[in-house]
């Protein structure tokens, strides 16, 4: 892409007077402000690409019970994906400040992911039953903990290279134009449910997920980052100390309450699938509508949301929780008082899509709102206490949710809502980052 061509489309999607503005990055950083916005944004869309390609709540639910494994395990494999990749963030964060350059912490952590999707791959081919299960969830530990690389430094390398005002709408046209890419993937496992697809035909599209990885890989590679503030690694620093944020910073604890009574609208979305295997059935032509509902989600609601964060990212979790809560209200009702709504093809597409339009503004939001509070050193000290903290809650509401879906799925959904419309009232309190 040539330089003007570059500086034409970055006035396009952020405004002329985003160029002037270098807000929160060095000097010397701003001069690659542009291309490095472009590179984010492309490696970032692959990588969304092929977490929706293995989402756990729809594609490798459909998977693990395509080669028979068992029901508890199908259970686990959202808290794990969730919890594990921020469960270790604390540990992984004193790693990451001791590193003036953390892109390459990124890079490593993108190819193992590559390869833990692309051994689950391997395994739906070759394996079936508890075997098949248990492997693909060993697969998932590593994924999740390769993710926890990129999750504690992505964050940091976005504060040091991306201008201030513009983050935002970077993170809402990076899930716009995934979302793209999803929808096409979605129509095309419409149209392959038609000739009956196989275990290849699902073996391949995880192929195909990891290879999005190594794509992203190379792109991030070549983001032109600049050394950043350090520190020398301490023998006497315990990383359960940094839990001390919790209780000294009042801003940051309100933020984690808050995010923490966000996770309806991720805790849900598998529940959202049962209902559908339950009153539809299992045809992957299903799976497809899924993830059209969901891509076309990211296409219309994405530079929506990311343009809203850039003006106050409080406020984008805040409205996007409530949209989750009232949707989650209204299918317990309909799920538990109408058998003709219930039973409708176009029902479970039609929530699932509209799910994906708060829970992408849920994302966006939270992301936005921990890279604007803090600086430096303390950016990486939030979100890894932040994700761990996360990752704890997930673990424990995950099981709790599991729990009581043996008794109700549409209960959990109602509870789940309730909770999210306290976070929606917490979220709208909490200080003004922007």
């Amino acid at each position: 892409m040539s330089v003007s061509l570059q500086h034409k489309i970055y006035n396009a999607l952020n405004g002329a007077s985003a160029n002037d503005d270098a807000l929160g990055i060095s000097e010397r950083a701003s001069k690659y402000g542009q291309s490095n916005y472009f590179k984010i944004l492309l490696a970032l869309t692959f990588t969304k690409l092929g977490d929706a390609l293995s989402n756990p709540k729809t594609v490798l639910t459909w998977l693990m019970a395509y080669v028979s494994a068992p029901v508890y395990l199908i259970s686990l494999i959202v808290p794990i994906r969730e919890s594990g990749s921020m469960l270790p963030q604390i540990a992984i964060s004193n790693y990451v400040k001791t590193k003036a350059i953390r892109k390459w912490i990124w890079v490593t952590g993108s190819i193992l992911q590559a390869i833990a999707i692309a051994s689950i791959g391997l395994i739906a081919l070759h394996f079936e039953g508890a075997l098949a299960g248990w492997l693909i969830v060993l697969c998932l530990i590593l994924f999740s903990l390769a993710r926890s690389l990129c999750s504690v430094t992505s964050k940091d390398v976005t504060g040091k290279a991306i201008t201030k005002s513009v983050r935002g709408k970077l993170s809402g046209y990076t899930a716009s134009v995934s979302g793209v890419l999803v929808l096409l993937a979605g129509l095309y496992i419409i149209y392959k449910s038609e000739s009956d697809a196989t275990i290849s035909f699902y073996s391949t599209l995880i192929f195909f997920a990891a290879s999005t990885w190594i794509i992203a890989t190379i792109i991030y590679a070549s983001i032109k980052e600049f050394p950043g503030e350090t520190e020398v690694e301490s023998i006497e620093e315990n990383p359960v100390s940094k839990f001390a944020l919790l209780k000294n910073d009042k801003d940051f604890r309100d933020f984690v309450i808050a995010r923490s009574l966000l996770l309806c609208s991720a805790l849900s979305a598998p529940f959202y699938v049962i209902l559908a295997q339950t009153y539809l059935g299992n045809s992957s032509s299903v799976l497809g509508y899924l993830i059209v509902a969901n891509g076309i989600a990211s296409i219309v609601s994405s530079p929506f949301w990311g343009k809203l964060a850039d003006t106050s990212s409080k406020n984008t979790m805040s409205y996007a929780i409530i949209i989750a809560s009232v949707l989650g209200t209204v299918l317990f009702i309909i799920v538990s008082f109408s058998e003709s709504i219930r039973e409708a093809q176009w029902l479970y597409p039609f929530v699932f899509f509209v799910l994906g339009i708060a829970h992408g503004g849920v994302r966006l939001g939270r992301k936005t709102y921990v890279v604007n509070m803090a600086k430096g050193n303390q950016r990486t000290d939030y979100v890894a206490v932040s994700n761990t903290v996360i990752g704890i809650i997930l673990l424990i509401t995950g099981g709790l949710s599991a729990l009581t879906s043996l008794f109700s799925v549409e209960l959990v959904i109602l509870l789940l809502s309730l909770f999210g419309l306290i976070g929606a009232y917490k979220s709208y309190r909490l200080k003004q980052v922007e």
